[in-house]
């Protein structure tokens, strides 16, 4: 279906391909281009970055990371010869097939050549597709070893633990939102915190327009969205709340991501409110959520039983 405002595709036509589909549509790509993947926090000085792929005249640069070699199947590697132009580069390979454990980190410069080599309405990858024909055909691509942090966010457990590490301040240039009202405690606007038998032990971030009830025991590393409402007696542990997300009365949350109708534990494990009778967490936003609860369920207890 074609629209004004661009195409709406059947089917993904993968990143290289993408890049071409916006290019012919309105030639967004005409000068050098950073493209960044959007599952990662990075530090990277773009500007050093983007002076060195001019300095050597890249057609393409990718910004390489350090890894494991037993973490080298979750990447895109690349080898080198001593000058950084890239040699090879494989896509994900098995640990034994891997000829480096320099993993591109989804950092890319572009010339708008390299436009030019990404096929019309085709299925095109940048990592298996687009590099492998850039090496064959000896093209100036080259890699760039650099020093920076490079988080990888590409799970719902790799999200919880970087959530703990910006509230710890171990993530460079990644400060709490908020206004801090007390030692590791940050709130936004608009926020009611009522104190009575209430205890927070920092850090802990409290969104804007949130309501946290007499009596709930909240502990850091935690970070609970705007918008959102802890009744009375619930307990939140080293947990991550997204937005708008209703606790309820004496429920307690231990290193979990709560979202819409779902917790994740920080070992990936998924686990749907039904489990529990609909009655542990749900949409703050949601008025038909009536306040008649007993003593609460134990979320820990439950997934025990």
């Amino acid at each position: 279906v074609a629209h004004d405002e661009g195409e709406v595709v059947p089917q993904p036509i993968g990143s290289a391909g993408g890049m071409k589909k916006i290019q012919q549509f309105g030639g967004f790509f005409d000068e050098t281009t950073i493209v960044l993947c959007g599952d990662a926090l990075i530090d990277l000085d773009l500007k050093s970055a983007l002076f060195e792929h001019k300095r050597k005249g890249a057609l393409a640069s990718v910004i390489t990371k350090e890894v494991p070699w037993d973490k080298v199947s979750d990447y895109g590697v690349v080898v080198t010869d001593e000058h950084g132009k890239v040699l090879s580069f494989q896509e994900k390979p098995k640990h034994a097939d891997a000829r480096s454990n320099f993993a591109s980190t989804g950092i890319y410069i572009f010339e708008p050549q390299v436009l030019d080599l990404i096929p019309a309405d085709t299925v095109f990858d940048i990592g298996t597709d687009l590099f492998p024909m850039m090496v064959e055909q000896g093209l100036p691509f080259y890699a760039q070893k650099r020093t920076y942090n490079w988080i990888d966010i590409g799970s719902v457990t790799d999200f919880w633990t970087v959530s703990q590490s910006v509230l710890m301040g171990e993530v460079a240039q990644m400060e709490v939102p908020g206004l801090q009202i007390a030692e590791g405690l940050w709130v936004g606007l608009n926020t009611q915190i009522e104190w009575e038998g209430t205890i927070i032990e920092g850090p802990v971030y409290i969104g804007s327009g949130c309501h946290i009830e007499a009596g709930c025991h909240i502990v850091g590393p935690t970070w609970i969205g705007h918008g959102s409402h802890i009744c009375a007696g619930a307990e939140v542990i080293r947990s991550v709340l997204f937005e708008y997300t209703r606790i309820s009365p004496d429920v307690y949350l231990d290193e979990k991501v709560v979202f819409k109708e779902y917790s994740v534990s920080r070992d990936g494990e998924m686990v749907h409110v039904s489990a529990f009778g609909n009655s542990e967490w749900g949409n703050a936003r949601d008025r038909r959520l009536k306040r008649r609860f007993g003593n609460g369920h134990k979320l820990e207890k439950a997934n025990a039983a």
